[in-house]
């Protein structure tokens, strides 16, 4: 049995960022040819830099991954007309091939305006250039790419909304539908609640334990855990985690810098029965340095563990 740890978006340890961006304010300031110039220097600069993160978590045996949406500036904006693929294929497709190469697991995690739930029409159109957007670079790069969306908005009651959400992902195009994976959140849907419209609508679901103890009624998670993973038996890709912990009792729902030893070592028992490869994305404000740490936690601490933690 495997578990890949990841992390999200930024390294802790490199000097060098890939998301840098461009509010679409300062871009109007710009003449035509400023806009232009500006806009491919930041492109082509965040491009280079995600390959260089990439061999960085390469180096370090970290093969799992969350790419930021903001990778490309603006590339969502409805009045943004850039082409953000055709200018890049080389580039696109080296970071795609150094990927496939060396068996990195990316996905993306969109903002909270990705929303396919709300009441509101323009709200579904934004989250159709979002999810679009990403549909695009993954193409680009070849690779196959879970986009993980929560379920969203309880407007009108959670039984109205879930009706929107099923109606509106229907609209989505086939390609773009076979992507997304939803996941429980800390108000609103919980673990019985998400599982039940993935196994409805055939796609996978993404456990988030903190989520889960901050928003579970009377849902225990042992029950829900094997079930859960069930939703993956259809994928090229293992069942995906998210792991964190709370930042204090006060504030729950906020991830702490670090995974604290206790809140894993919990959950292990639960991995250990399960019996099959997982991948956990640690969402820690720390991000490769969390990942790290728990690593070696785990080297020293769990030194018996039938799991191969990576």
């Amino acid at each position: 049995m495997r578990v890949r740890l990841g992390y999200v978006a930024i390294s802790k340890t490199l000097l060098e960022s890939y998301c840098h961006t461009l509010t679409y304010t300062n871009f109007q300031k710009l003449s035509d040819e400023q806009k232009k110039e500006k806009w491919t220097s930041i492109v082509t600069e965040n491009l280079k830099n995600l390959k260089k993160i990439l061999q960085y978590n390469v180096e370090n045996n970290i093969h799992f991954f969350r790419i930021s949406q903001t990778l490309i500036p603006l590339a969502t904006h409805k009045e943004m007309t850039f082409d953000y693929i055709k200018p890049f294929q080389k580039d696109w497709e080296n970071i795609g091939a150094y990927i496939k190469k060396n068996k990195i697991r990316v996905d993306f995690h969109p903002d909270q305006f990705c929303l396919l739930n709300s009441a509101k029409e323009d709200y579904f159109e934004v989250a159709l250039r979002i999810l679009t957007y990403i549909k695009n670079i993954s193409d680009a790069m070849n690779i196959p790419c879970k986009i993980i969306l929560h379920v969203g908005s309880r407007e009108g009651g959670k039984d109205e909304a879930l009706m929107r959400f099923k109606r509106n992902f229907q609209k989505l195009p086939t390609d773009i539908q076979k992507r997304i994976v939803l996941e429980n959140d800390d108000k609103s849907y919980t673990v019985s609640d998400t599982l039940n419209l993935c196994r409805e609508l055939h796609i996978p679901m993404v456990l988030d334990v903190l989520h889960h103890y901050c928003n579970h009624g009377k849902e225990k998670l042992e029950t829900y855990f094997p079930l859960i993973l069930d939703t993956w038996k259809d994928e090229e890709l293992p069942p995906k985690i998210h792991f964190s912990s709370s930042l204090n009792q006060k504030h729950k729902w906020y991830h702490s810098d670090y995974i604290a030893w206790k809140d894993f070592f919990k959950f292990y028992s639960l991995l250990e029965k399960s019996n099959q490869d997982i991948d956990i994305m640690i969402e820690a404000k720390a991000k490769d340095e969390a990942l790290l740490r728990l690593r070696r936690q785990i080297k020293m601490y769990l030194k018996n563990s039938n799991i191969h933690f990576e």
